[in-house]
């Protein structure tokens, strides 16, 4: 199957306003991405103009995490354009009890709507209930919750085309033989566990003299993803490849290849940003990364956030400014195809 060659649109690291305010309290970080004087309560029904001043949270699943402040930063920057209040606010780390605890604290401040990366699909459903019930719209952007519990899904792209596509790269640097593993996130993130669904399906009916020895779990996080893949590289030493598909698995793997002396002999490929990469792939101990650009999803969800406020729903074939066309399915959002940097283009990238 082909593969889905891109370049991947350039990155900035999050940078806040000199104006803006910053706190962290109870292991959670809030960040305000607009200084306003303006405060706003629950949601109206119908569209009160576009003079109001609107408060919209951006809950990722963790706010430490590089990819979600890259994503933080397309908020902000559609907030100013639009004139509304962006909250970055989330758990440091991915953790479902933490994020309803930020939910909750979100709840009680009256925002306007809240856009959540889900850490968990179902664990979220009441308290995002509750917010709905309150007046607060709810809607989700990367990663999904049970339908019930919010108006749209704002996804970077169609899992189906994601996980083949990911499948497609490890089979491209493998020769399409030998045994691989993946390192996933949470084991109960719905758009892991979704990509996750695809690979396997695509090694089953593309690529039979491939072998999944193993999906390991790193929670998004950077030491547990080293651990991983570690034990995975000691654990299987005819192991030929490995997959990430969560932003910390290639470059913790890639790392530790390295170090086992492996570089080039166990292939590493997967979803992360060139800024993580980029050593590891000029060196050979990673082959190839996988990315949409972050910062234009955290675009597109505040400004359909906004148009949802002001009594609008997205539509398929929209056109977002800075983002471009856009898909819509049921009551999902695409907002385009995964991107690839290798080698032979990393060089073009800063971010």
């Amino acid at each position: 199957m082909p593969l889905y060659s891109r370049m991947l649109i350039p990155l900035l690291l999050i940078a806040v306003l000199a104006s803006a305010c910053q706190s962290r309290s109870n292991g959670y970080e809030v960040v305000y991405a607009m200084d306003s004087e303006t405060t706003s309560g629950p949601a109206d029904s119908a569209d009160p103009g576009a003079g109001r001043s609107y408060t919209i949270a951006f809950v990722p699943k963790g706010s430490d995490i590089p990819y979600f402040q890259y994503a933080a930063e397309g908020a902000m920057e559609a907030g100013r354009e639009l004139g509304v209040n962006v909250l970055y606010s989330g758990p440091p780390e991915a953790d479902a009890d933490r994020q309803i605890e930020v939910i909750r604290r979100l709840i009680e401040q009256k925002v306007d709507l809240i856009a959540v990366s889900a850490n968990d699909p179902v664990k979220l459903v009441p308290v995002l209930e509750d917010a709905r019930k309150r007046g607060v719209r709810v809607i989700t952007w990367d990663a999904d919750t049970e339908p019930e519990a919010r108006k749209f899904f704002v996804n970077m792209v169609e899992p189906e085309t994601l996980g083949r596509h990911l499948m497609d790269t490890l089979a491209l640097a493998m020769g399409e033989k030998g045994d691989f593993a993946v390192l996933t996130g949470s084991l109960s993130a719905a758009n892991l566990n979704e990509w996750l669904k695809w690979i396997k399906r695509q090694q089953v009916e593309f690529y039979p003299d491939m072998r999944l020895v193993e999906v390991a779990a790193t929670d998004d996080d950077l030491r547990k993803a080293a651990g991983e893949a570690r034990r995975l590289l000691a654990q299987y030493p005819n192991l030929q490849g490995i997959l990430g598909n969560s932003s910390v698995g290639p470059p913790a793997a890639a790392k530790e290849v390295r170090a086992a002396g492996k570089a080039g002999k166990v292939k590493v490929v997967g979803l992360s940003n060139p800024k993580l990469m980029k050593e590891y792939l000029l060196d050979d101990s990673a082959q190839m990364a996988t990315l949409w650009s972050p910062k234009k999803l955290g675009y597109l969800t505040v400004v359909l956030a906004v148009d949802y406020l002001r009594g609008r729903l997205p539509k398929d074939g929209q056109v977002v400014d800075n983002v471009g066309n856009i898909r819509v399915s049921g009551d999902m959002v695409v907002m385009g195809e995964p991107l690839d940097f290798t080698k032979e283009n990393v060089d073009q990238y800063d971010f």
